[in-house]
């Protein structure tokens, strides 16, 4: 048990066994299920966890109540990650009432197999419950990201308890760059929901807030603009960083040598940043979160059975699925007698939005010639004009 205040407890755990996050996402550091219980005359568990770790998790809800038997337990997410542990803490305790959306009223069914009606307490927008000297508020925030999402404002201490809004990637115990996996995190979970995620940014610029809770990774208490700037620019789409990503795939590594070369044509250019990434061989969630931190990429990629290379057409459907626009991109196409991998990855970022295609689109025959070099000069020249 941690104290996050002294009215407010930590009780969450670290899941260092998972490797993957949805079963797609790479966890180098595992993951965090994140808990509070908030005591006062009632007294209430913010969540409940995976049910992976369920056991630990019950022993610290023990732990830290000492005794006491809980009120209330709020859930702002039936995603399994935090609704695995319900039915136990019901068992442990019977009288506990469940403070639930009513979408989350709704389809709690499908997760927790018992009868609950008379257990539920159906919460409405900006509606209060009154603990004592804490009072929860509850702000509904469909589709981030899931339709039964809310979030909880605590009004006496100030805290959001955010979902998964400002949630990241690694357990609590691990000293990483919060930007990176919270930026990971965020747009291949809920990259696809800007404009939810605008609405309820909206919503807690009315709140003073001093301290942020997340379902996953650490507890915000400082320099909270800067987290929720961030959050802004994400949901809005915005190029975090001046930058250029080269995306590529390479069958005999042809491809490959052209886009190196084209790295040290920008870096001499002055492009002080310039990522360069191995579809079929980087994490591709990590390769993404570059493609929306940076205001611009090189898509390359040889033709493949007079078609794209499978980890090519995954990754730019990927960015379609997760609404990647906003973007300046170019693209280089390699194959031996019928290129045809730069038409259809134009075609696919036709159907993005607001995406520009700088030209000229850069053709290699097998291996890069003196032509080549000359194209990949005028789109250097091209990709690095500004404004």
């Amino acid at each position: 048990m941690e104290k996050v205040t002294e009215r407010v407890h930590y009780v969450g755990v670290d899941d260092k066994t998972l490797d993957l996050f949805e079963s797609q996402y790479v966890l180098p550091n595992g993951i965090s299920y994140n808990s509070y219980i908030i005591h006062d005359e009632k007294i209430v568990i913010m969540d409940a966890v995976d049910k992976r770790m369920v056991n630990e998790w019950l022993e610290n809800v023990k732990k830290d109540l000492d005794g006491k038997e809980p009120d209330y337990l709020v859930v702002s997410h039936l995603e399994p990650d935090h609704s695995g542990g319900i039915e136990a803490l019901i068992d442990m305790y019977p009288n506990m009432k469940i403070i639930v959306s009513q979408v989350a009223g709704n389809m709690i069914p499908q997760f927790i197999h018992r009868d609950l009606k008379d257990k539920l307490v159906i919460v409405k927008e900006g509606e209060v419950i009154d603990l004592g000297n804490h009072k929860l508020q509850f702000f509904m925030a469909p589709m981030v990201h899931w339709p039964e999402v809310m979030v909880t404002y605590e009004q006496t201490e100030k805290i959001l308890f955010s979902a998964d809004g400002f949630g990241k990637f690694g357990t609590l115990d691990v000293k990483d760059d919060w930007d990176c996996e919270a930026r990971r995190y965020y747009f291949n979970i809920v990259g696809r929901f800007g404009a939810q995620v605008q609405a309820l940014l909206k919503k807690a610029s009315t709140l003073d807030i001093k301290m942020i809770c997340s379902l996953h990774g650490p507890i915000l208490k400082e320099n909270l603009e800067y987290y929720i700037n961030k959050y802004d620019i994400w949901s809005s789409y915005k190029p975090e960083d001046s930058g250029i990503l080269i995306a590529y795939n390479s069958i005999h590594g042809n491809t490959e040598e052209a886009v190196q070369k084209l790295a040290q044509m920008l870096k001499e250019n002055g492009e002080e940043k310039v990522v360069v990434s191995n579809l079929a061989r980087e994490d591709m969630a990590e390769v993404l979160e570059d493609a929306f931190r940076y205001d611009r990429m090189i898509m390359a990629s040889p033709t493949y059975d007079m078609s794209l290379f499978p980890d090519t057409e995954k990754f730019l459907r990927r960015l379609k699925h997760k609404n990647y626009q906003n973007r300046k991109v170019a693209i280089i196409q390699n194959g031996s007698w019928a290129p045809a991998s730069g038409k259809l990855m134009k075609d696919l970022f036709s159907e993005m939005k607001n995406i520009e295609i700088v030209e000229p689109m850069v053709t290699i025959k097998t291996r890069m010639t003196e032509e080549t070099e000359k194209q990949m000069e005028e789109l250097v020249k091209n990709i690095c004009k500004r404004g």
